[in-house]
């Protein structure tokens, strides 16, 4: 009679067994490398984000909605942060004007001449905020080179009213943001494939034609993220308009930046702090319902 050997459990599991160890070691592993991350991120990020939220509570050391109640029932904080999404929204049409055209034009022209243009693009990072709003104050204050050439030409009688208002800090700001349009919109056009324009060409298709009906709709997600990207960093933007402004164009940085500063009201300006995040948030909750996150942020 033949006789049958049963497997044995004990030796089925301890392969199952050693795997399961090795992925808990390395769990912990991974684990013990991010700890130095996530602690830096917790001091410096959570911890003081808490704080605030916490502070826009207080009033006097006891809970209330004090702060809150003002910044939705009065109406310089309306006007604020009206003013503040204006600018932010032409601010971005304009960074999209200009940008689009230099992002495809890097993509479509030889490579020496794609690198010369996002060198171009690339190269304002290396310098300073402060630095380029002051040089746009200079270039366009009164006596600046701008109305001298203007009144030189005689297009203008007297100098031009071009800082110390919306225009100068719409100027500045577009310069300062417009690489956030240009770098998101060139990653999306680069992963369009030629052929599909190629294909279009031998159908028959002009090459405006092409461009409006296959190349435009395939970068419309690289559209979308340059301009969350620009808008949402224009809603806190804070240097900029305070020089090219005058104290004439209060955006909502600036109310927080007055509430501290003037009034020492910390809760006020932690309210309007927490008031602008919830709409950042909700601006990044309804464009990640048409695009994913990862393509806004540049991951994929």
């Amino acid at each position: 009679m033949k006789e049958t050997t049963l497997p044995n459990p004990g030796l089925q599991a301890m392969p199952k067994d050693n795997s399961a160890r090795f992925q808990r070691r390395e769990h912990h592993l991974m684990l013990a490398l991010l700890m130095p991350a996530l602690l830096i991120v917790t001091l410096l990020l959570i911890v003081p984000l808490g704080w605030m939220i916490a502070q826009s509570f207080q009033v006097n050391g006891s809970f209330s909605l004090e702060h809150y109640e003002r910044v939705l029932t009065d109406g310089v904080y309306w006007r604020t942060f009206g003013l503040t999404f204006r600018i932010s929204f032409i601010v971005t049409l304009a960074a999209l004007l200009l940008g689009y055209p230099l992002a495809y034009a890097a993509t479509v022209l030889p490579r020496r001449w794609s690198l010369m243009i996002l060198a171009l693009v690339i190269v304002p990072f290396w310098t300073s905020v402060l630095v380029r709003a002051y040089a746009w104050l200079i270039l366009l204050q009164r006596s600046g080179v701008i109305n001298q050439t203007l009144m030189g030409l005689g297009l203008t009688d007297a100098p031009l009213a071009l800082v110390h208002n919306e225009f100068g800090t719409i100027i500045a700001t577009v310069h300062i943001l417009l690489p956030f349009m240009v770098l998101p919109l060139y990653a999306t056009m680069q992963k369009i494939p030629r052929d599909l324009m190629l294909a279009g060409a031998s159908l028959g298709g002009s090459p405006m034609h092409v461009f409006w009906r296959v190349f435009f709709p395939l970068s419309l997600s690289g559209v979308l993220a340059g301009m969350t990207l620009v808008f949402v960093l224009c809603l806190g933007f804070y240097i900029t308009p305070e020089l090219m402004g005058g104290g004439r164009t209060v955006m909502a940085s600036m109310l927080v930046s007055r509430n501290i500063q003037l009034y020492v009201e910390w809760g006020a300006a932690s309210a309007v702090s927490v008031v602008l995040l919830l709409m950042v948030v909700a601006i990044f909750y309804l464009v990640s319902r048409l695009v994913s996150m990862e393509r806004i942020l540049g991951v994929k």
